[in-house]
């Protein structure tokens, strides 16, 4: 089991794994895509296995394939898939990390939100109580370290879990999935203690894609992403990433392919900044696609935190929206039960929780979904790049 007492590092940085890569079939240019899905689901194994790839994994949904192979092999498979005219991108795996941060960070003077006896500030911030929704009828997957089922306040809860880990059950031995998927679908009443879940009648997808040790792959992190459009999940969150500027093409393609078939990916900006060393830090992997919402985080006096990363020039790599952040109790694995830790990491569930209020509330999904998340939040007198449109507000009740 992860320590709770020791800090949680924000060194997220991505090491390639040497011959693993993977390989982006669904491709796009302006004028749209290159080639249908059918047409790739047809072709691409068929492609793999004359190039003499050793085929580990095949996502016909995302038109996304993990090989092993050697780099010469890869460029020359390269040439002559442009020669057929099927452009493709080829990158190597990498290596993701949870997004959490340093909870040292000092608490504002009369801050304007505070954890009460019976609600964390992020409730507060994000006004779950007062919208009258709970996410009933929403499925919320949450790809992470994975759940501890036998949590007693999820008792009786609709939760479904699986292991996108080689030797690891779903259960999370680390921690930091619970906290998050109590951020976003934990119970707002609990006796003795702070209400902390912003959709408490959500279904919740627990995907273990990141190990006990906090750290997973593209191909348990995609593995888990196809397994949540296959449950039909309104909305994926994220809150794992590595520091790469390079916005990564495998999640191009599974972020428009999510919103294509109605769901909406929310990931973590990051945690590579030092704000007050004037380091703003970048929007790392798989935030940095166009086609994922990525979440900054607030303190909160619902300024950036610390550690938050900002927007990079160019398409992709922005901040699109900000959540609760800093020092947010949540669910903890075994008889700890809560823990109070900081990052983009609880930013994120924050915001995956108020888009199942909102899909409860509208019917929206995918791109209807995102734009209104975007459209109802609460701006901010910062700067755009720091936090996108601002503060994730629940929608409220409509007036009679």
């Amino acid at each position: 089991m992860f320590n709770p007492d020791e800090p949680l590092s924000m060194s997220t940085t991505s090491e390639p794994i040497p011959g693993r890569y993977v390989v982006v079939f669904d491709q796009t240019t302006p004028a749209g895509p290159l080639r249908s899905m059918g047409v790739l689901q047809d072709e691409a194994p068929r492609m793999l296995e004359e190039e003499g790839y050793s085929t580990q994994l095949y996502f016909p949904r995302l038109g996304i394939a993990i090989v092993d192979s050697e780099s010469a092999q890869v460029a020359e498979f390269k040439e002559r898939c442009a020669s057929r005219r099927m452009p493709l991108n080829v990158v190597p795996e990498r290596v993701y990390r949870i997004q959490a941060g340093d909870s040292t960070e000092a608490v504002p003077s009369e801050p304007p939100f505070s954890d009460s006896d019976n609600l964390t500030w992020g409730l507060q911030a994000v006004q779950a109580v007062e919208s009258g929704y709970t996410g009933a009828g929403i499925r919320v997957a949450v790809l992470d370290t994975g759940f501890d089922a036998a949590h007693p306040d999820f008792t009786g809860r609709d939760v479904t879990t699986k292991s996108f880990i080689a030797g690891e059950d779903a259960n999370d031995g680390h921690g930091h999935g619970t906290h998050c998927i109590g951020s976003a679908c934990g119970p707002r009443g609990v006796d003795g203690q702070r209400g902390y879940g912003v959709a408490p009648g959500a279904s919740i997808y627990s995907g273990k894609v990141l190990s006990n040790a906090g750290s997973g792959t593209d191909a348990g992190i995609l593995a888990g992403i196809d397994w949540a459009l296959e449950n039909d999940c309104q909305i994926i969150s994220m809150s794992l990433g590595a520091d790469v500027k390079e916005v990564h093409p495998p999640y191009v393609a599974a972020g428009r392919r999510a919103l294509e078939l109605g769901t909406l990916i929310i990931a973590a900006a990051g945690n590579n900044a030092r704000r007050s060393q004037g380091n703003p830090g970048f929007v790392g992997a798989p935030a940095n696609s166009p086609y994922i919402m990525s979440v900054a985080a607030l303190d909160e006096q619902l300024q950036v935190a610390e550690f938050s990363a900002r927007t990079l020039p160019g398409r992709g790599g922005q901040v699109d929206i900000s959540g609760p952040g800093v020092r947010v109790y949540s669910s903890w694995p075994g008889s700890q039960r809560y823990h109070t830790i900081s990052g983009t990491s609880m930013a994120t569930p924050h915001v995956a929780g108020v888009a199942a209020l909102l899909s409860e509330a509208t019917g929206y999904r995918g791109r209807e979904l995102w734009a209104e998340l975007v459209q109802e939040a609460q701006r901010l007198e910062q700067l755009s790049v720091d936090v996108g449109a601002g503060l994730t507000l629940s929608p409220l009740p409509a007036e009679s």
